[in-house]
């Protein structure tokens, strides 16, 4: 570029091809075209270089008054490029105000928060408080102290999930929660639940998984009975499922309680899938209990010869399948929504 009139014309040429522009692509192409660094506007600043002294100054005013020209047509372009294309998403989707809003799907609490939520107003109302305790728990706690010692057979149907940690492990059930409420108690009269999650090394199934909700019942006084434990756990049967599902309590062994018993329910005989969630017996087991041993006792810092007490344990998953003839207990985790948006 050696002259100003080479420059006017140069912009003559670029400001055809701005009106011709057609949408806001072309006009970003024709912005690096003018002005980018190798653009015609730096081109024209290399000029005043080359000009001698005196006309300098008429050279710089002649280069500006080109940008700013420059400037403002491709502001202008733009701007009704915008204008354009607004009008065109306006006349292609028209907006119909007359439609209704789109209302926002509503959360709801997962089935398993449900059924823990009416577990705890039952118990709520037979007089018990609910005490959270630990996921991870000693091997001290959530074995020894509730008389599994480390040669006890009874630890092989508590297969659990050891930590790095040594002597560490994921709670097998609830039961360590009532070491850590005795303790704290010290002595006094104890009406609790203790629910939360658990984790055990099993073969997962339409039956079992290996992580589960469990709730602790505990209940320690003077001249607490096994008679007590079964009306608790009548009351609380009654309350859940209704009169008119039967309950059969029979006799079990768990190495923490002494007696133990456990609790089953009938099956909706109107489930295809009866027979084979029961094993053909019509039943399925909601909870095991029984009077608490006198070993735990004294791990809880209780005289046995003064105080007794019953504990029982439950899972709730399964009091919701059945409730509602849920046929595979792996369906709560998979957070399937066909399936949660059920309850």
């Amino acid at each position: 570029m050696n002259s100003l009139d080479e420059l006017r014309a140069r912009v003559a040429t670029a400001l055809t091809a701005l009106q011709q522009c057609a949408d806001e692509a072309a006009l970003r192409a024709w912005n690096t075209q003018v002005f980018g660094e190798k653009g015609l506007l730096k081109k024209a600043m290399s000029l005043l270089g080359k000009v001698p002294k005196a006309e300098k100054p008429a050279t710089g005013a002649e280069v500006n008054r080109i940008k700013e020209s420059l400037t403002a047509a491709y502001d202008a372009a733009f701007s009704e490029a915008k204008e354009k294309a607004l009008q065109l998403s306006l006349t292609t989707n028209p907006l119909d105000v007359t439609l209704p809003g789109r209302g926002r799907p509503r959360g709801r609490l997962h089935p398993a928060t449900q059924i823990l939520r009416q577990i705890y107003a039952i118990f709520a109302d037979l007089g018990f408080q609910v005490y959270r305790t630990n996921e991870v728990e000693t091997d001290e706690l959530n074995f020894e102290a509730l008389n599994m010692p480390a040669h006890h057979p009874a630890r092989d149907m508590w297969d659990t999930f050891f930590t790095t940690t040594p002597g560490v492990v994921l709670r097998t059930h609830t039961s360590p929660g009532q070491i850590h409420v005795m303790r704290e108690a010290a002595g006094k009269p104890i009406r609790v639940i203790l629910p939360g999650m658990c984790y055990r090394n099993e073969a997962i199934s339409t039956r079992s998984e290996i992580q589960f909700y469990q709730v602790e019942g505990l209940v320690v006084g003077e001249g607490v009975t096994m008679a007590d434990l079964k009306g608790t756990i009548t009351a609380f049967a009654r309350r859940m499922f209704g009169p008119e599902r039967q309950v059969r309590i029979r006799s079990s062994y768990f190495p923490f309680t002494e007696p133990s018993i456990e609790v089953d329910i009938d099956w909706p005989k109107d489930d295809p899938n009866r027979d084979r969630l029961t094993k053909g017996t019509g039943w399925l087991e909601i909870l095991g209990a029984g009077m608490v041993h006198p070993n735990v006792l004294r791990a809880g810092g209780y005289d046995p010869d003064k105080v007794t007490g019953f504990a029982f344990g439950m899972g709730p998953q399964r009091m919701l399948m059945l409730k509602h003839a849920i046929d595979d207990i792996r369906l709560f985790w998979q957070n399937d929504l066909r399936f949660l948006k059920q309850f």
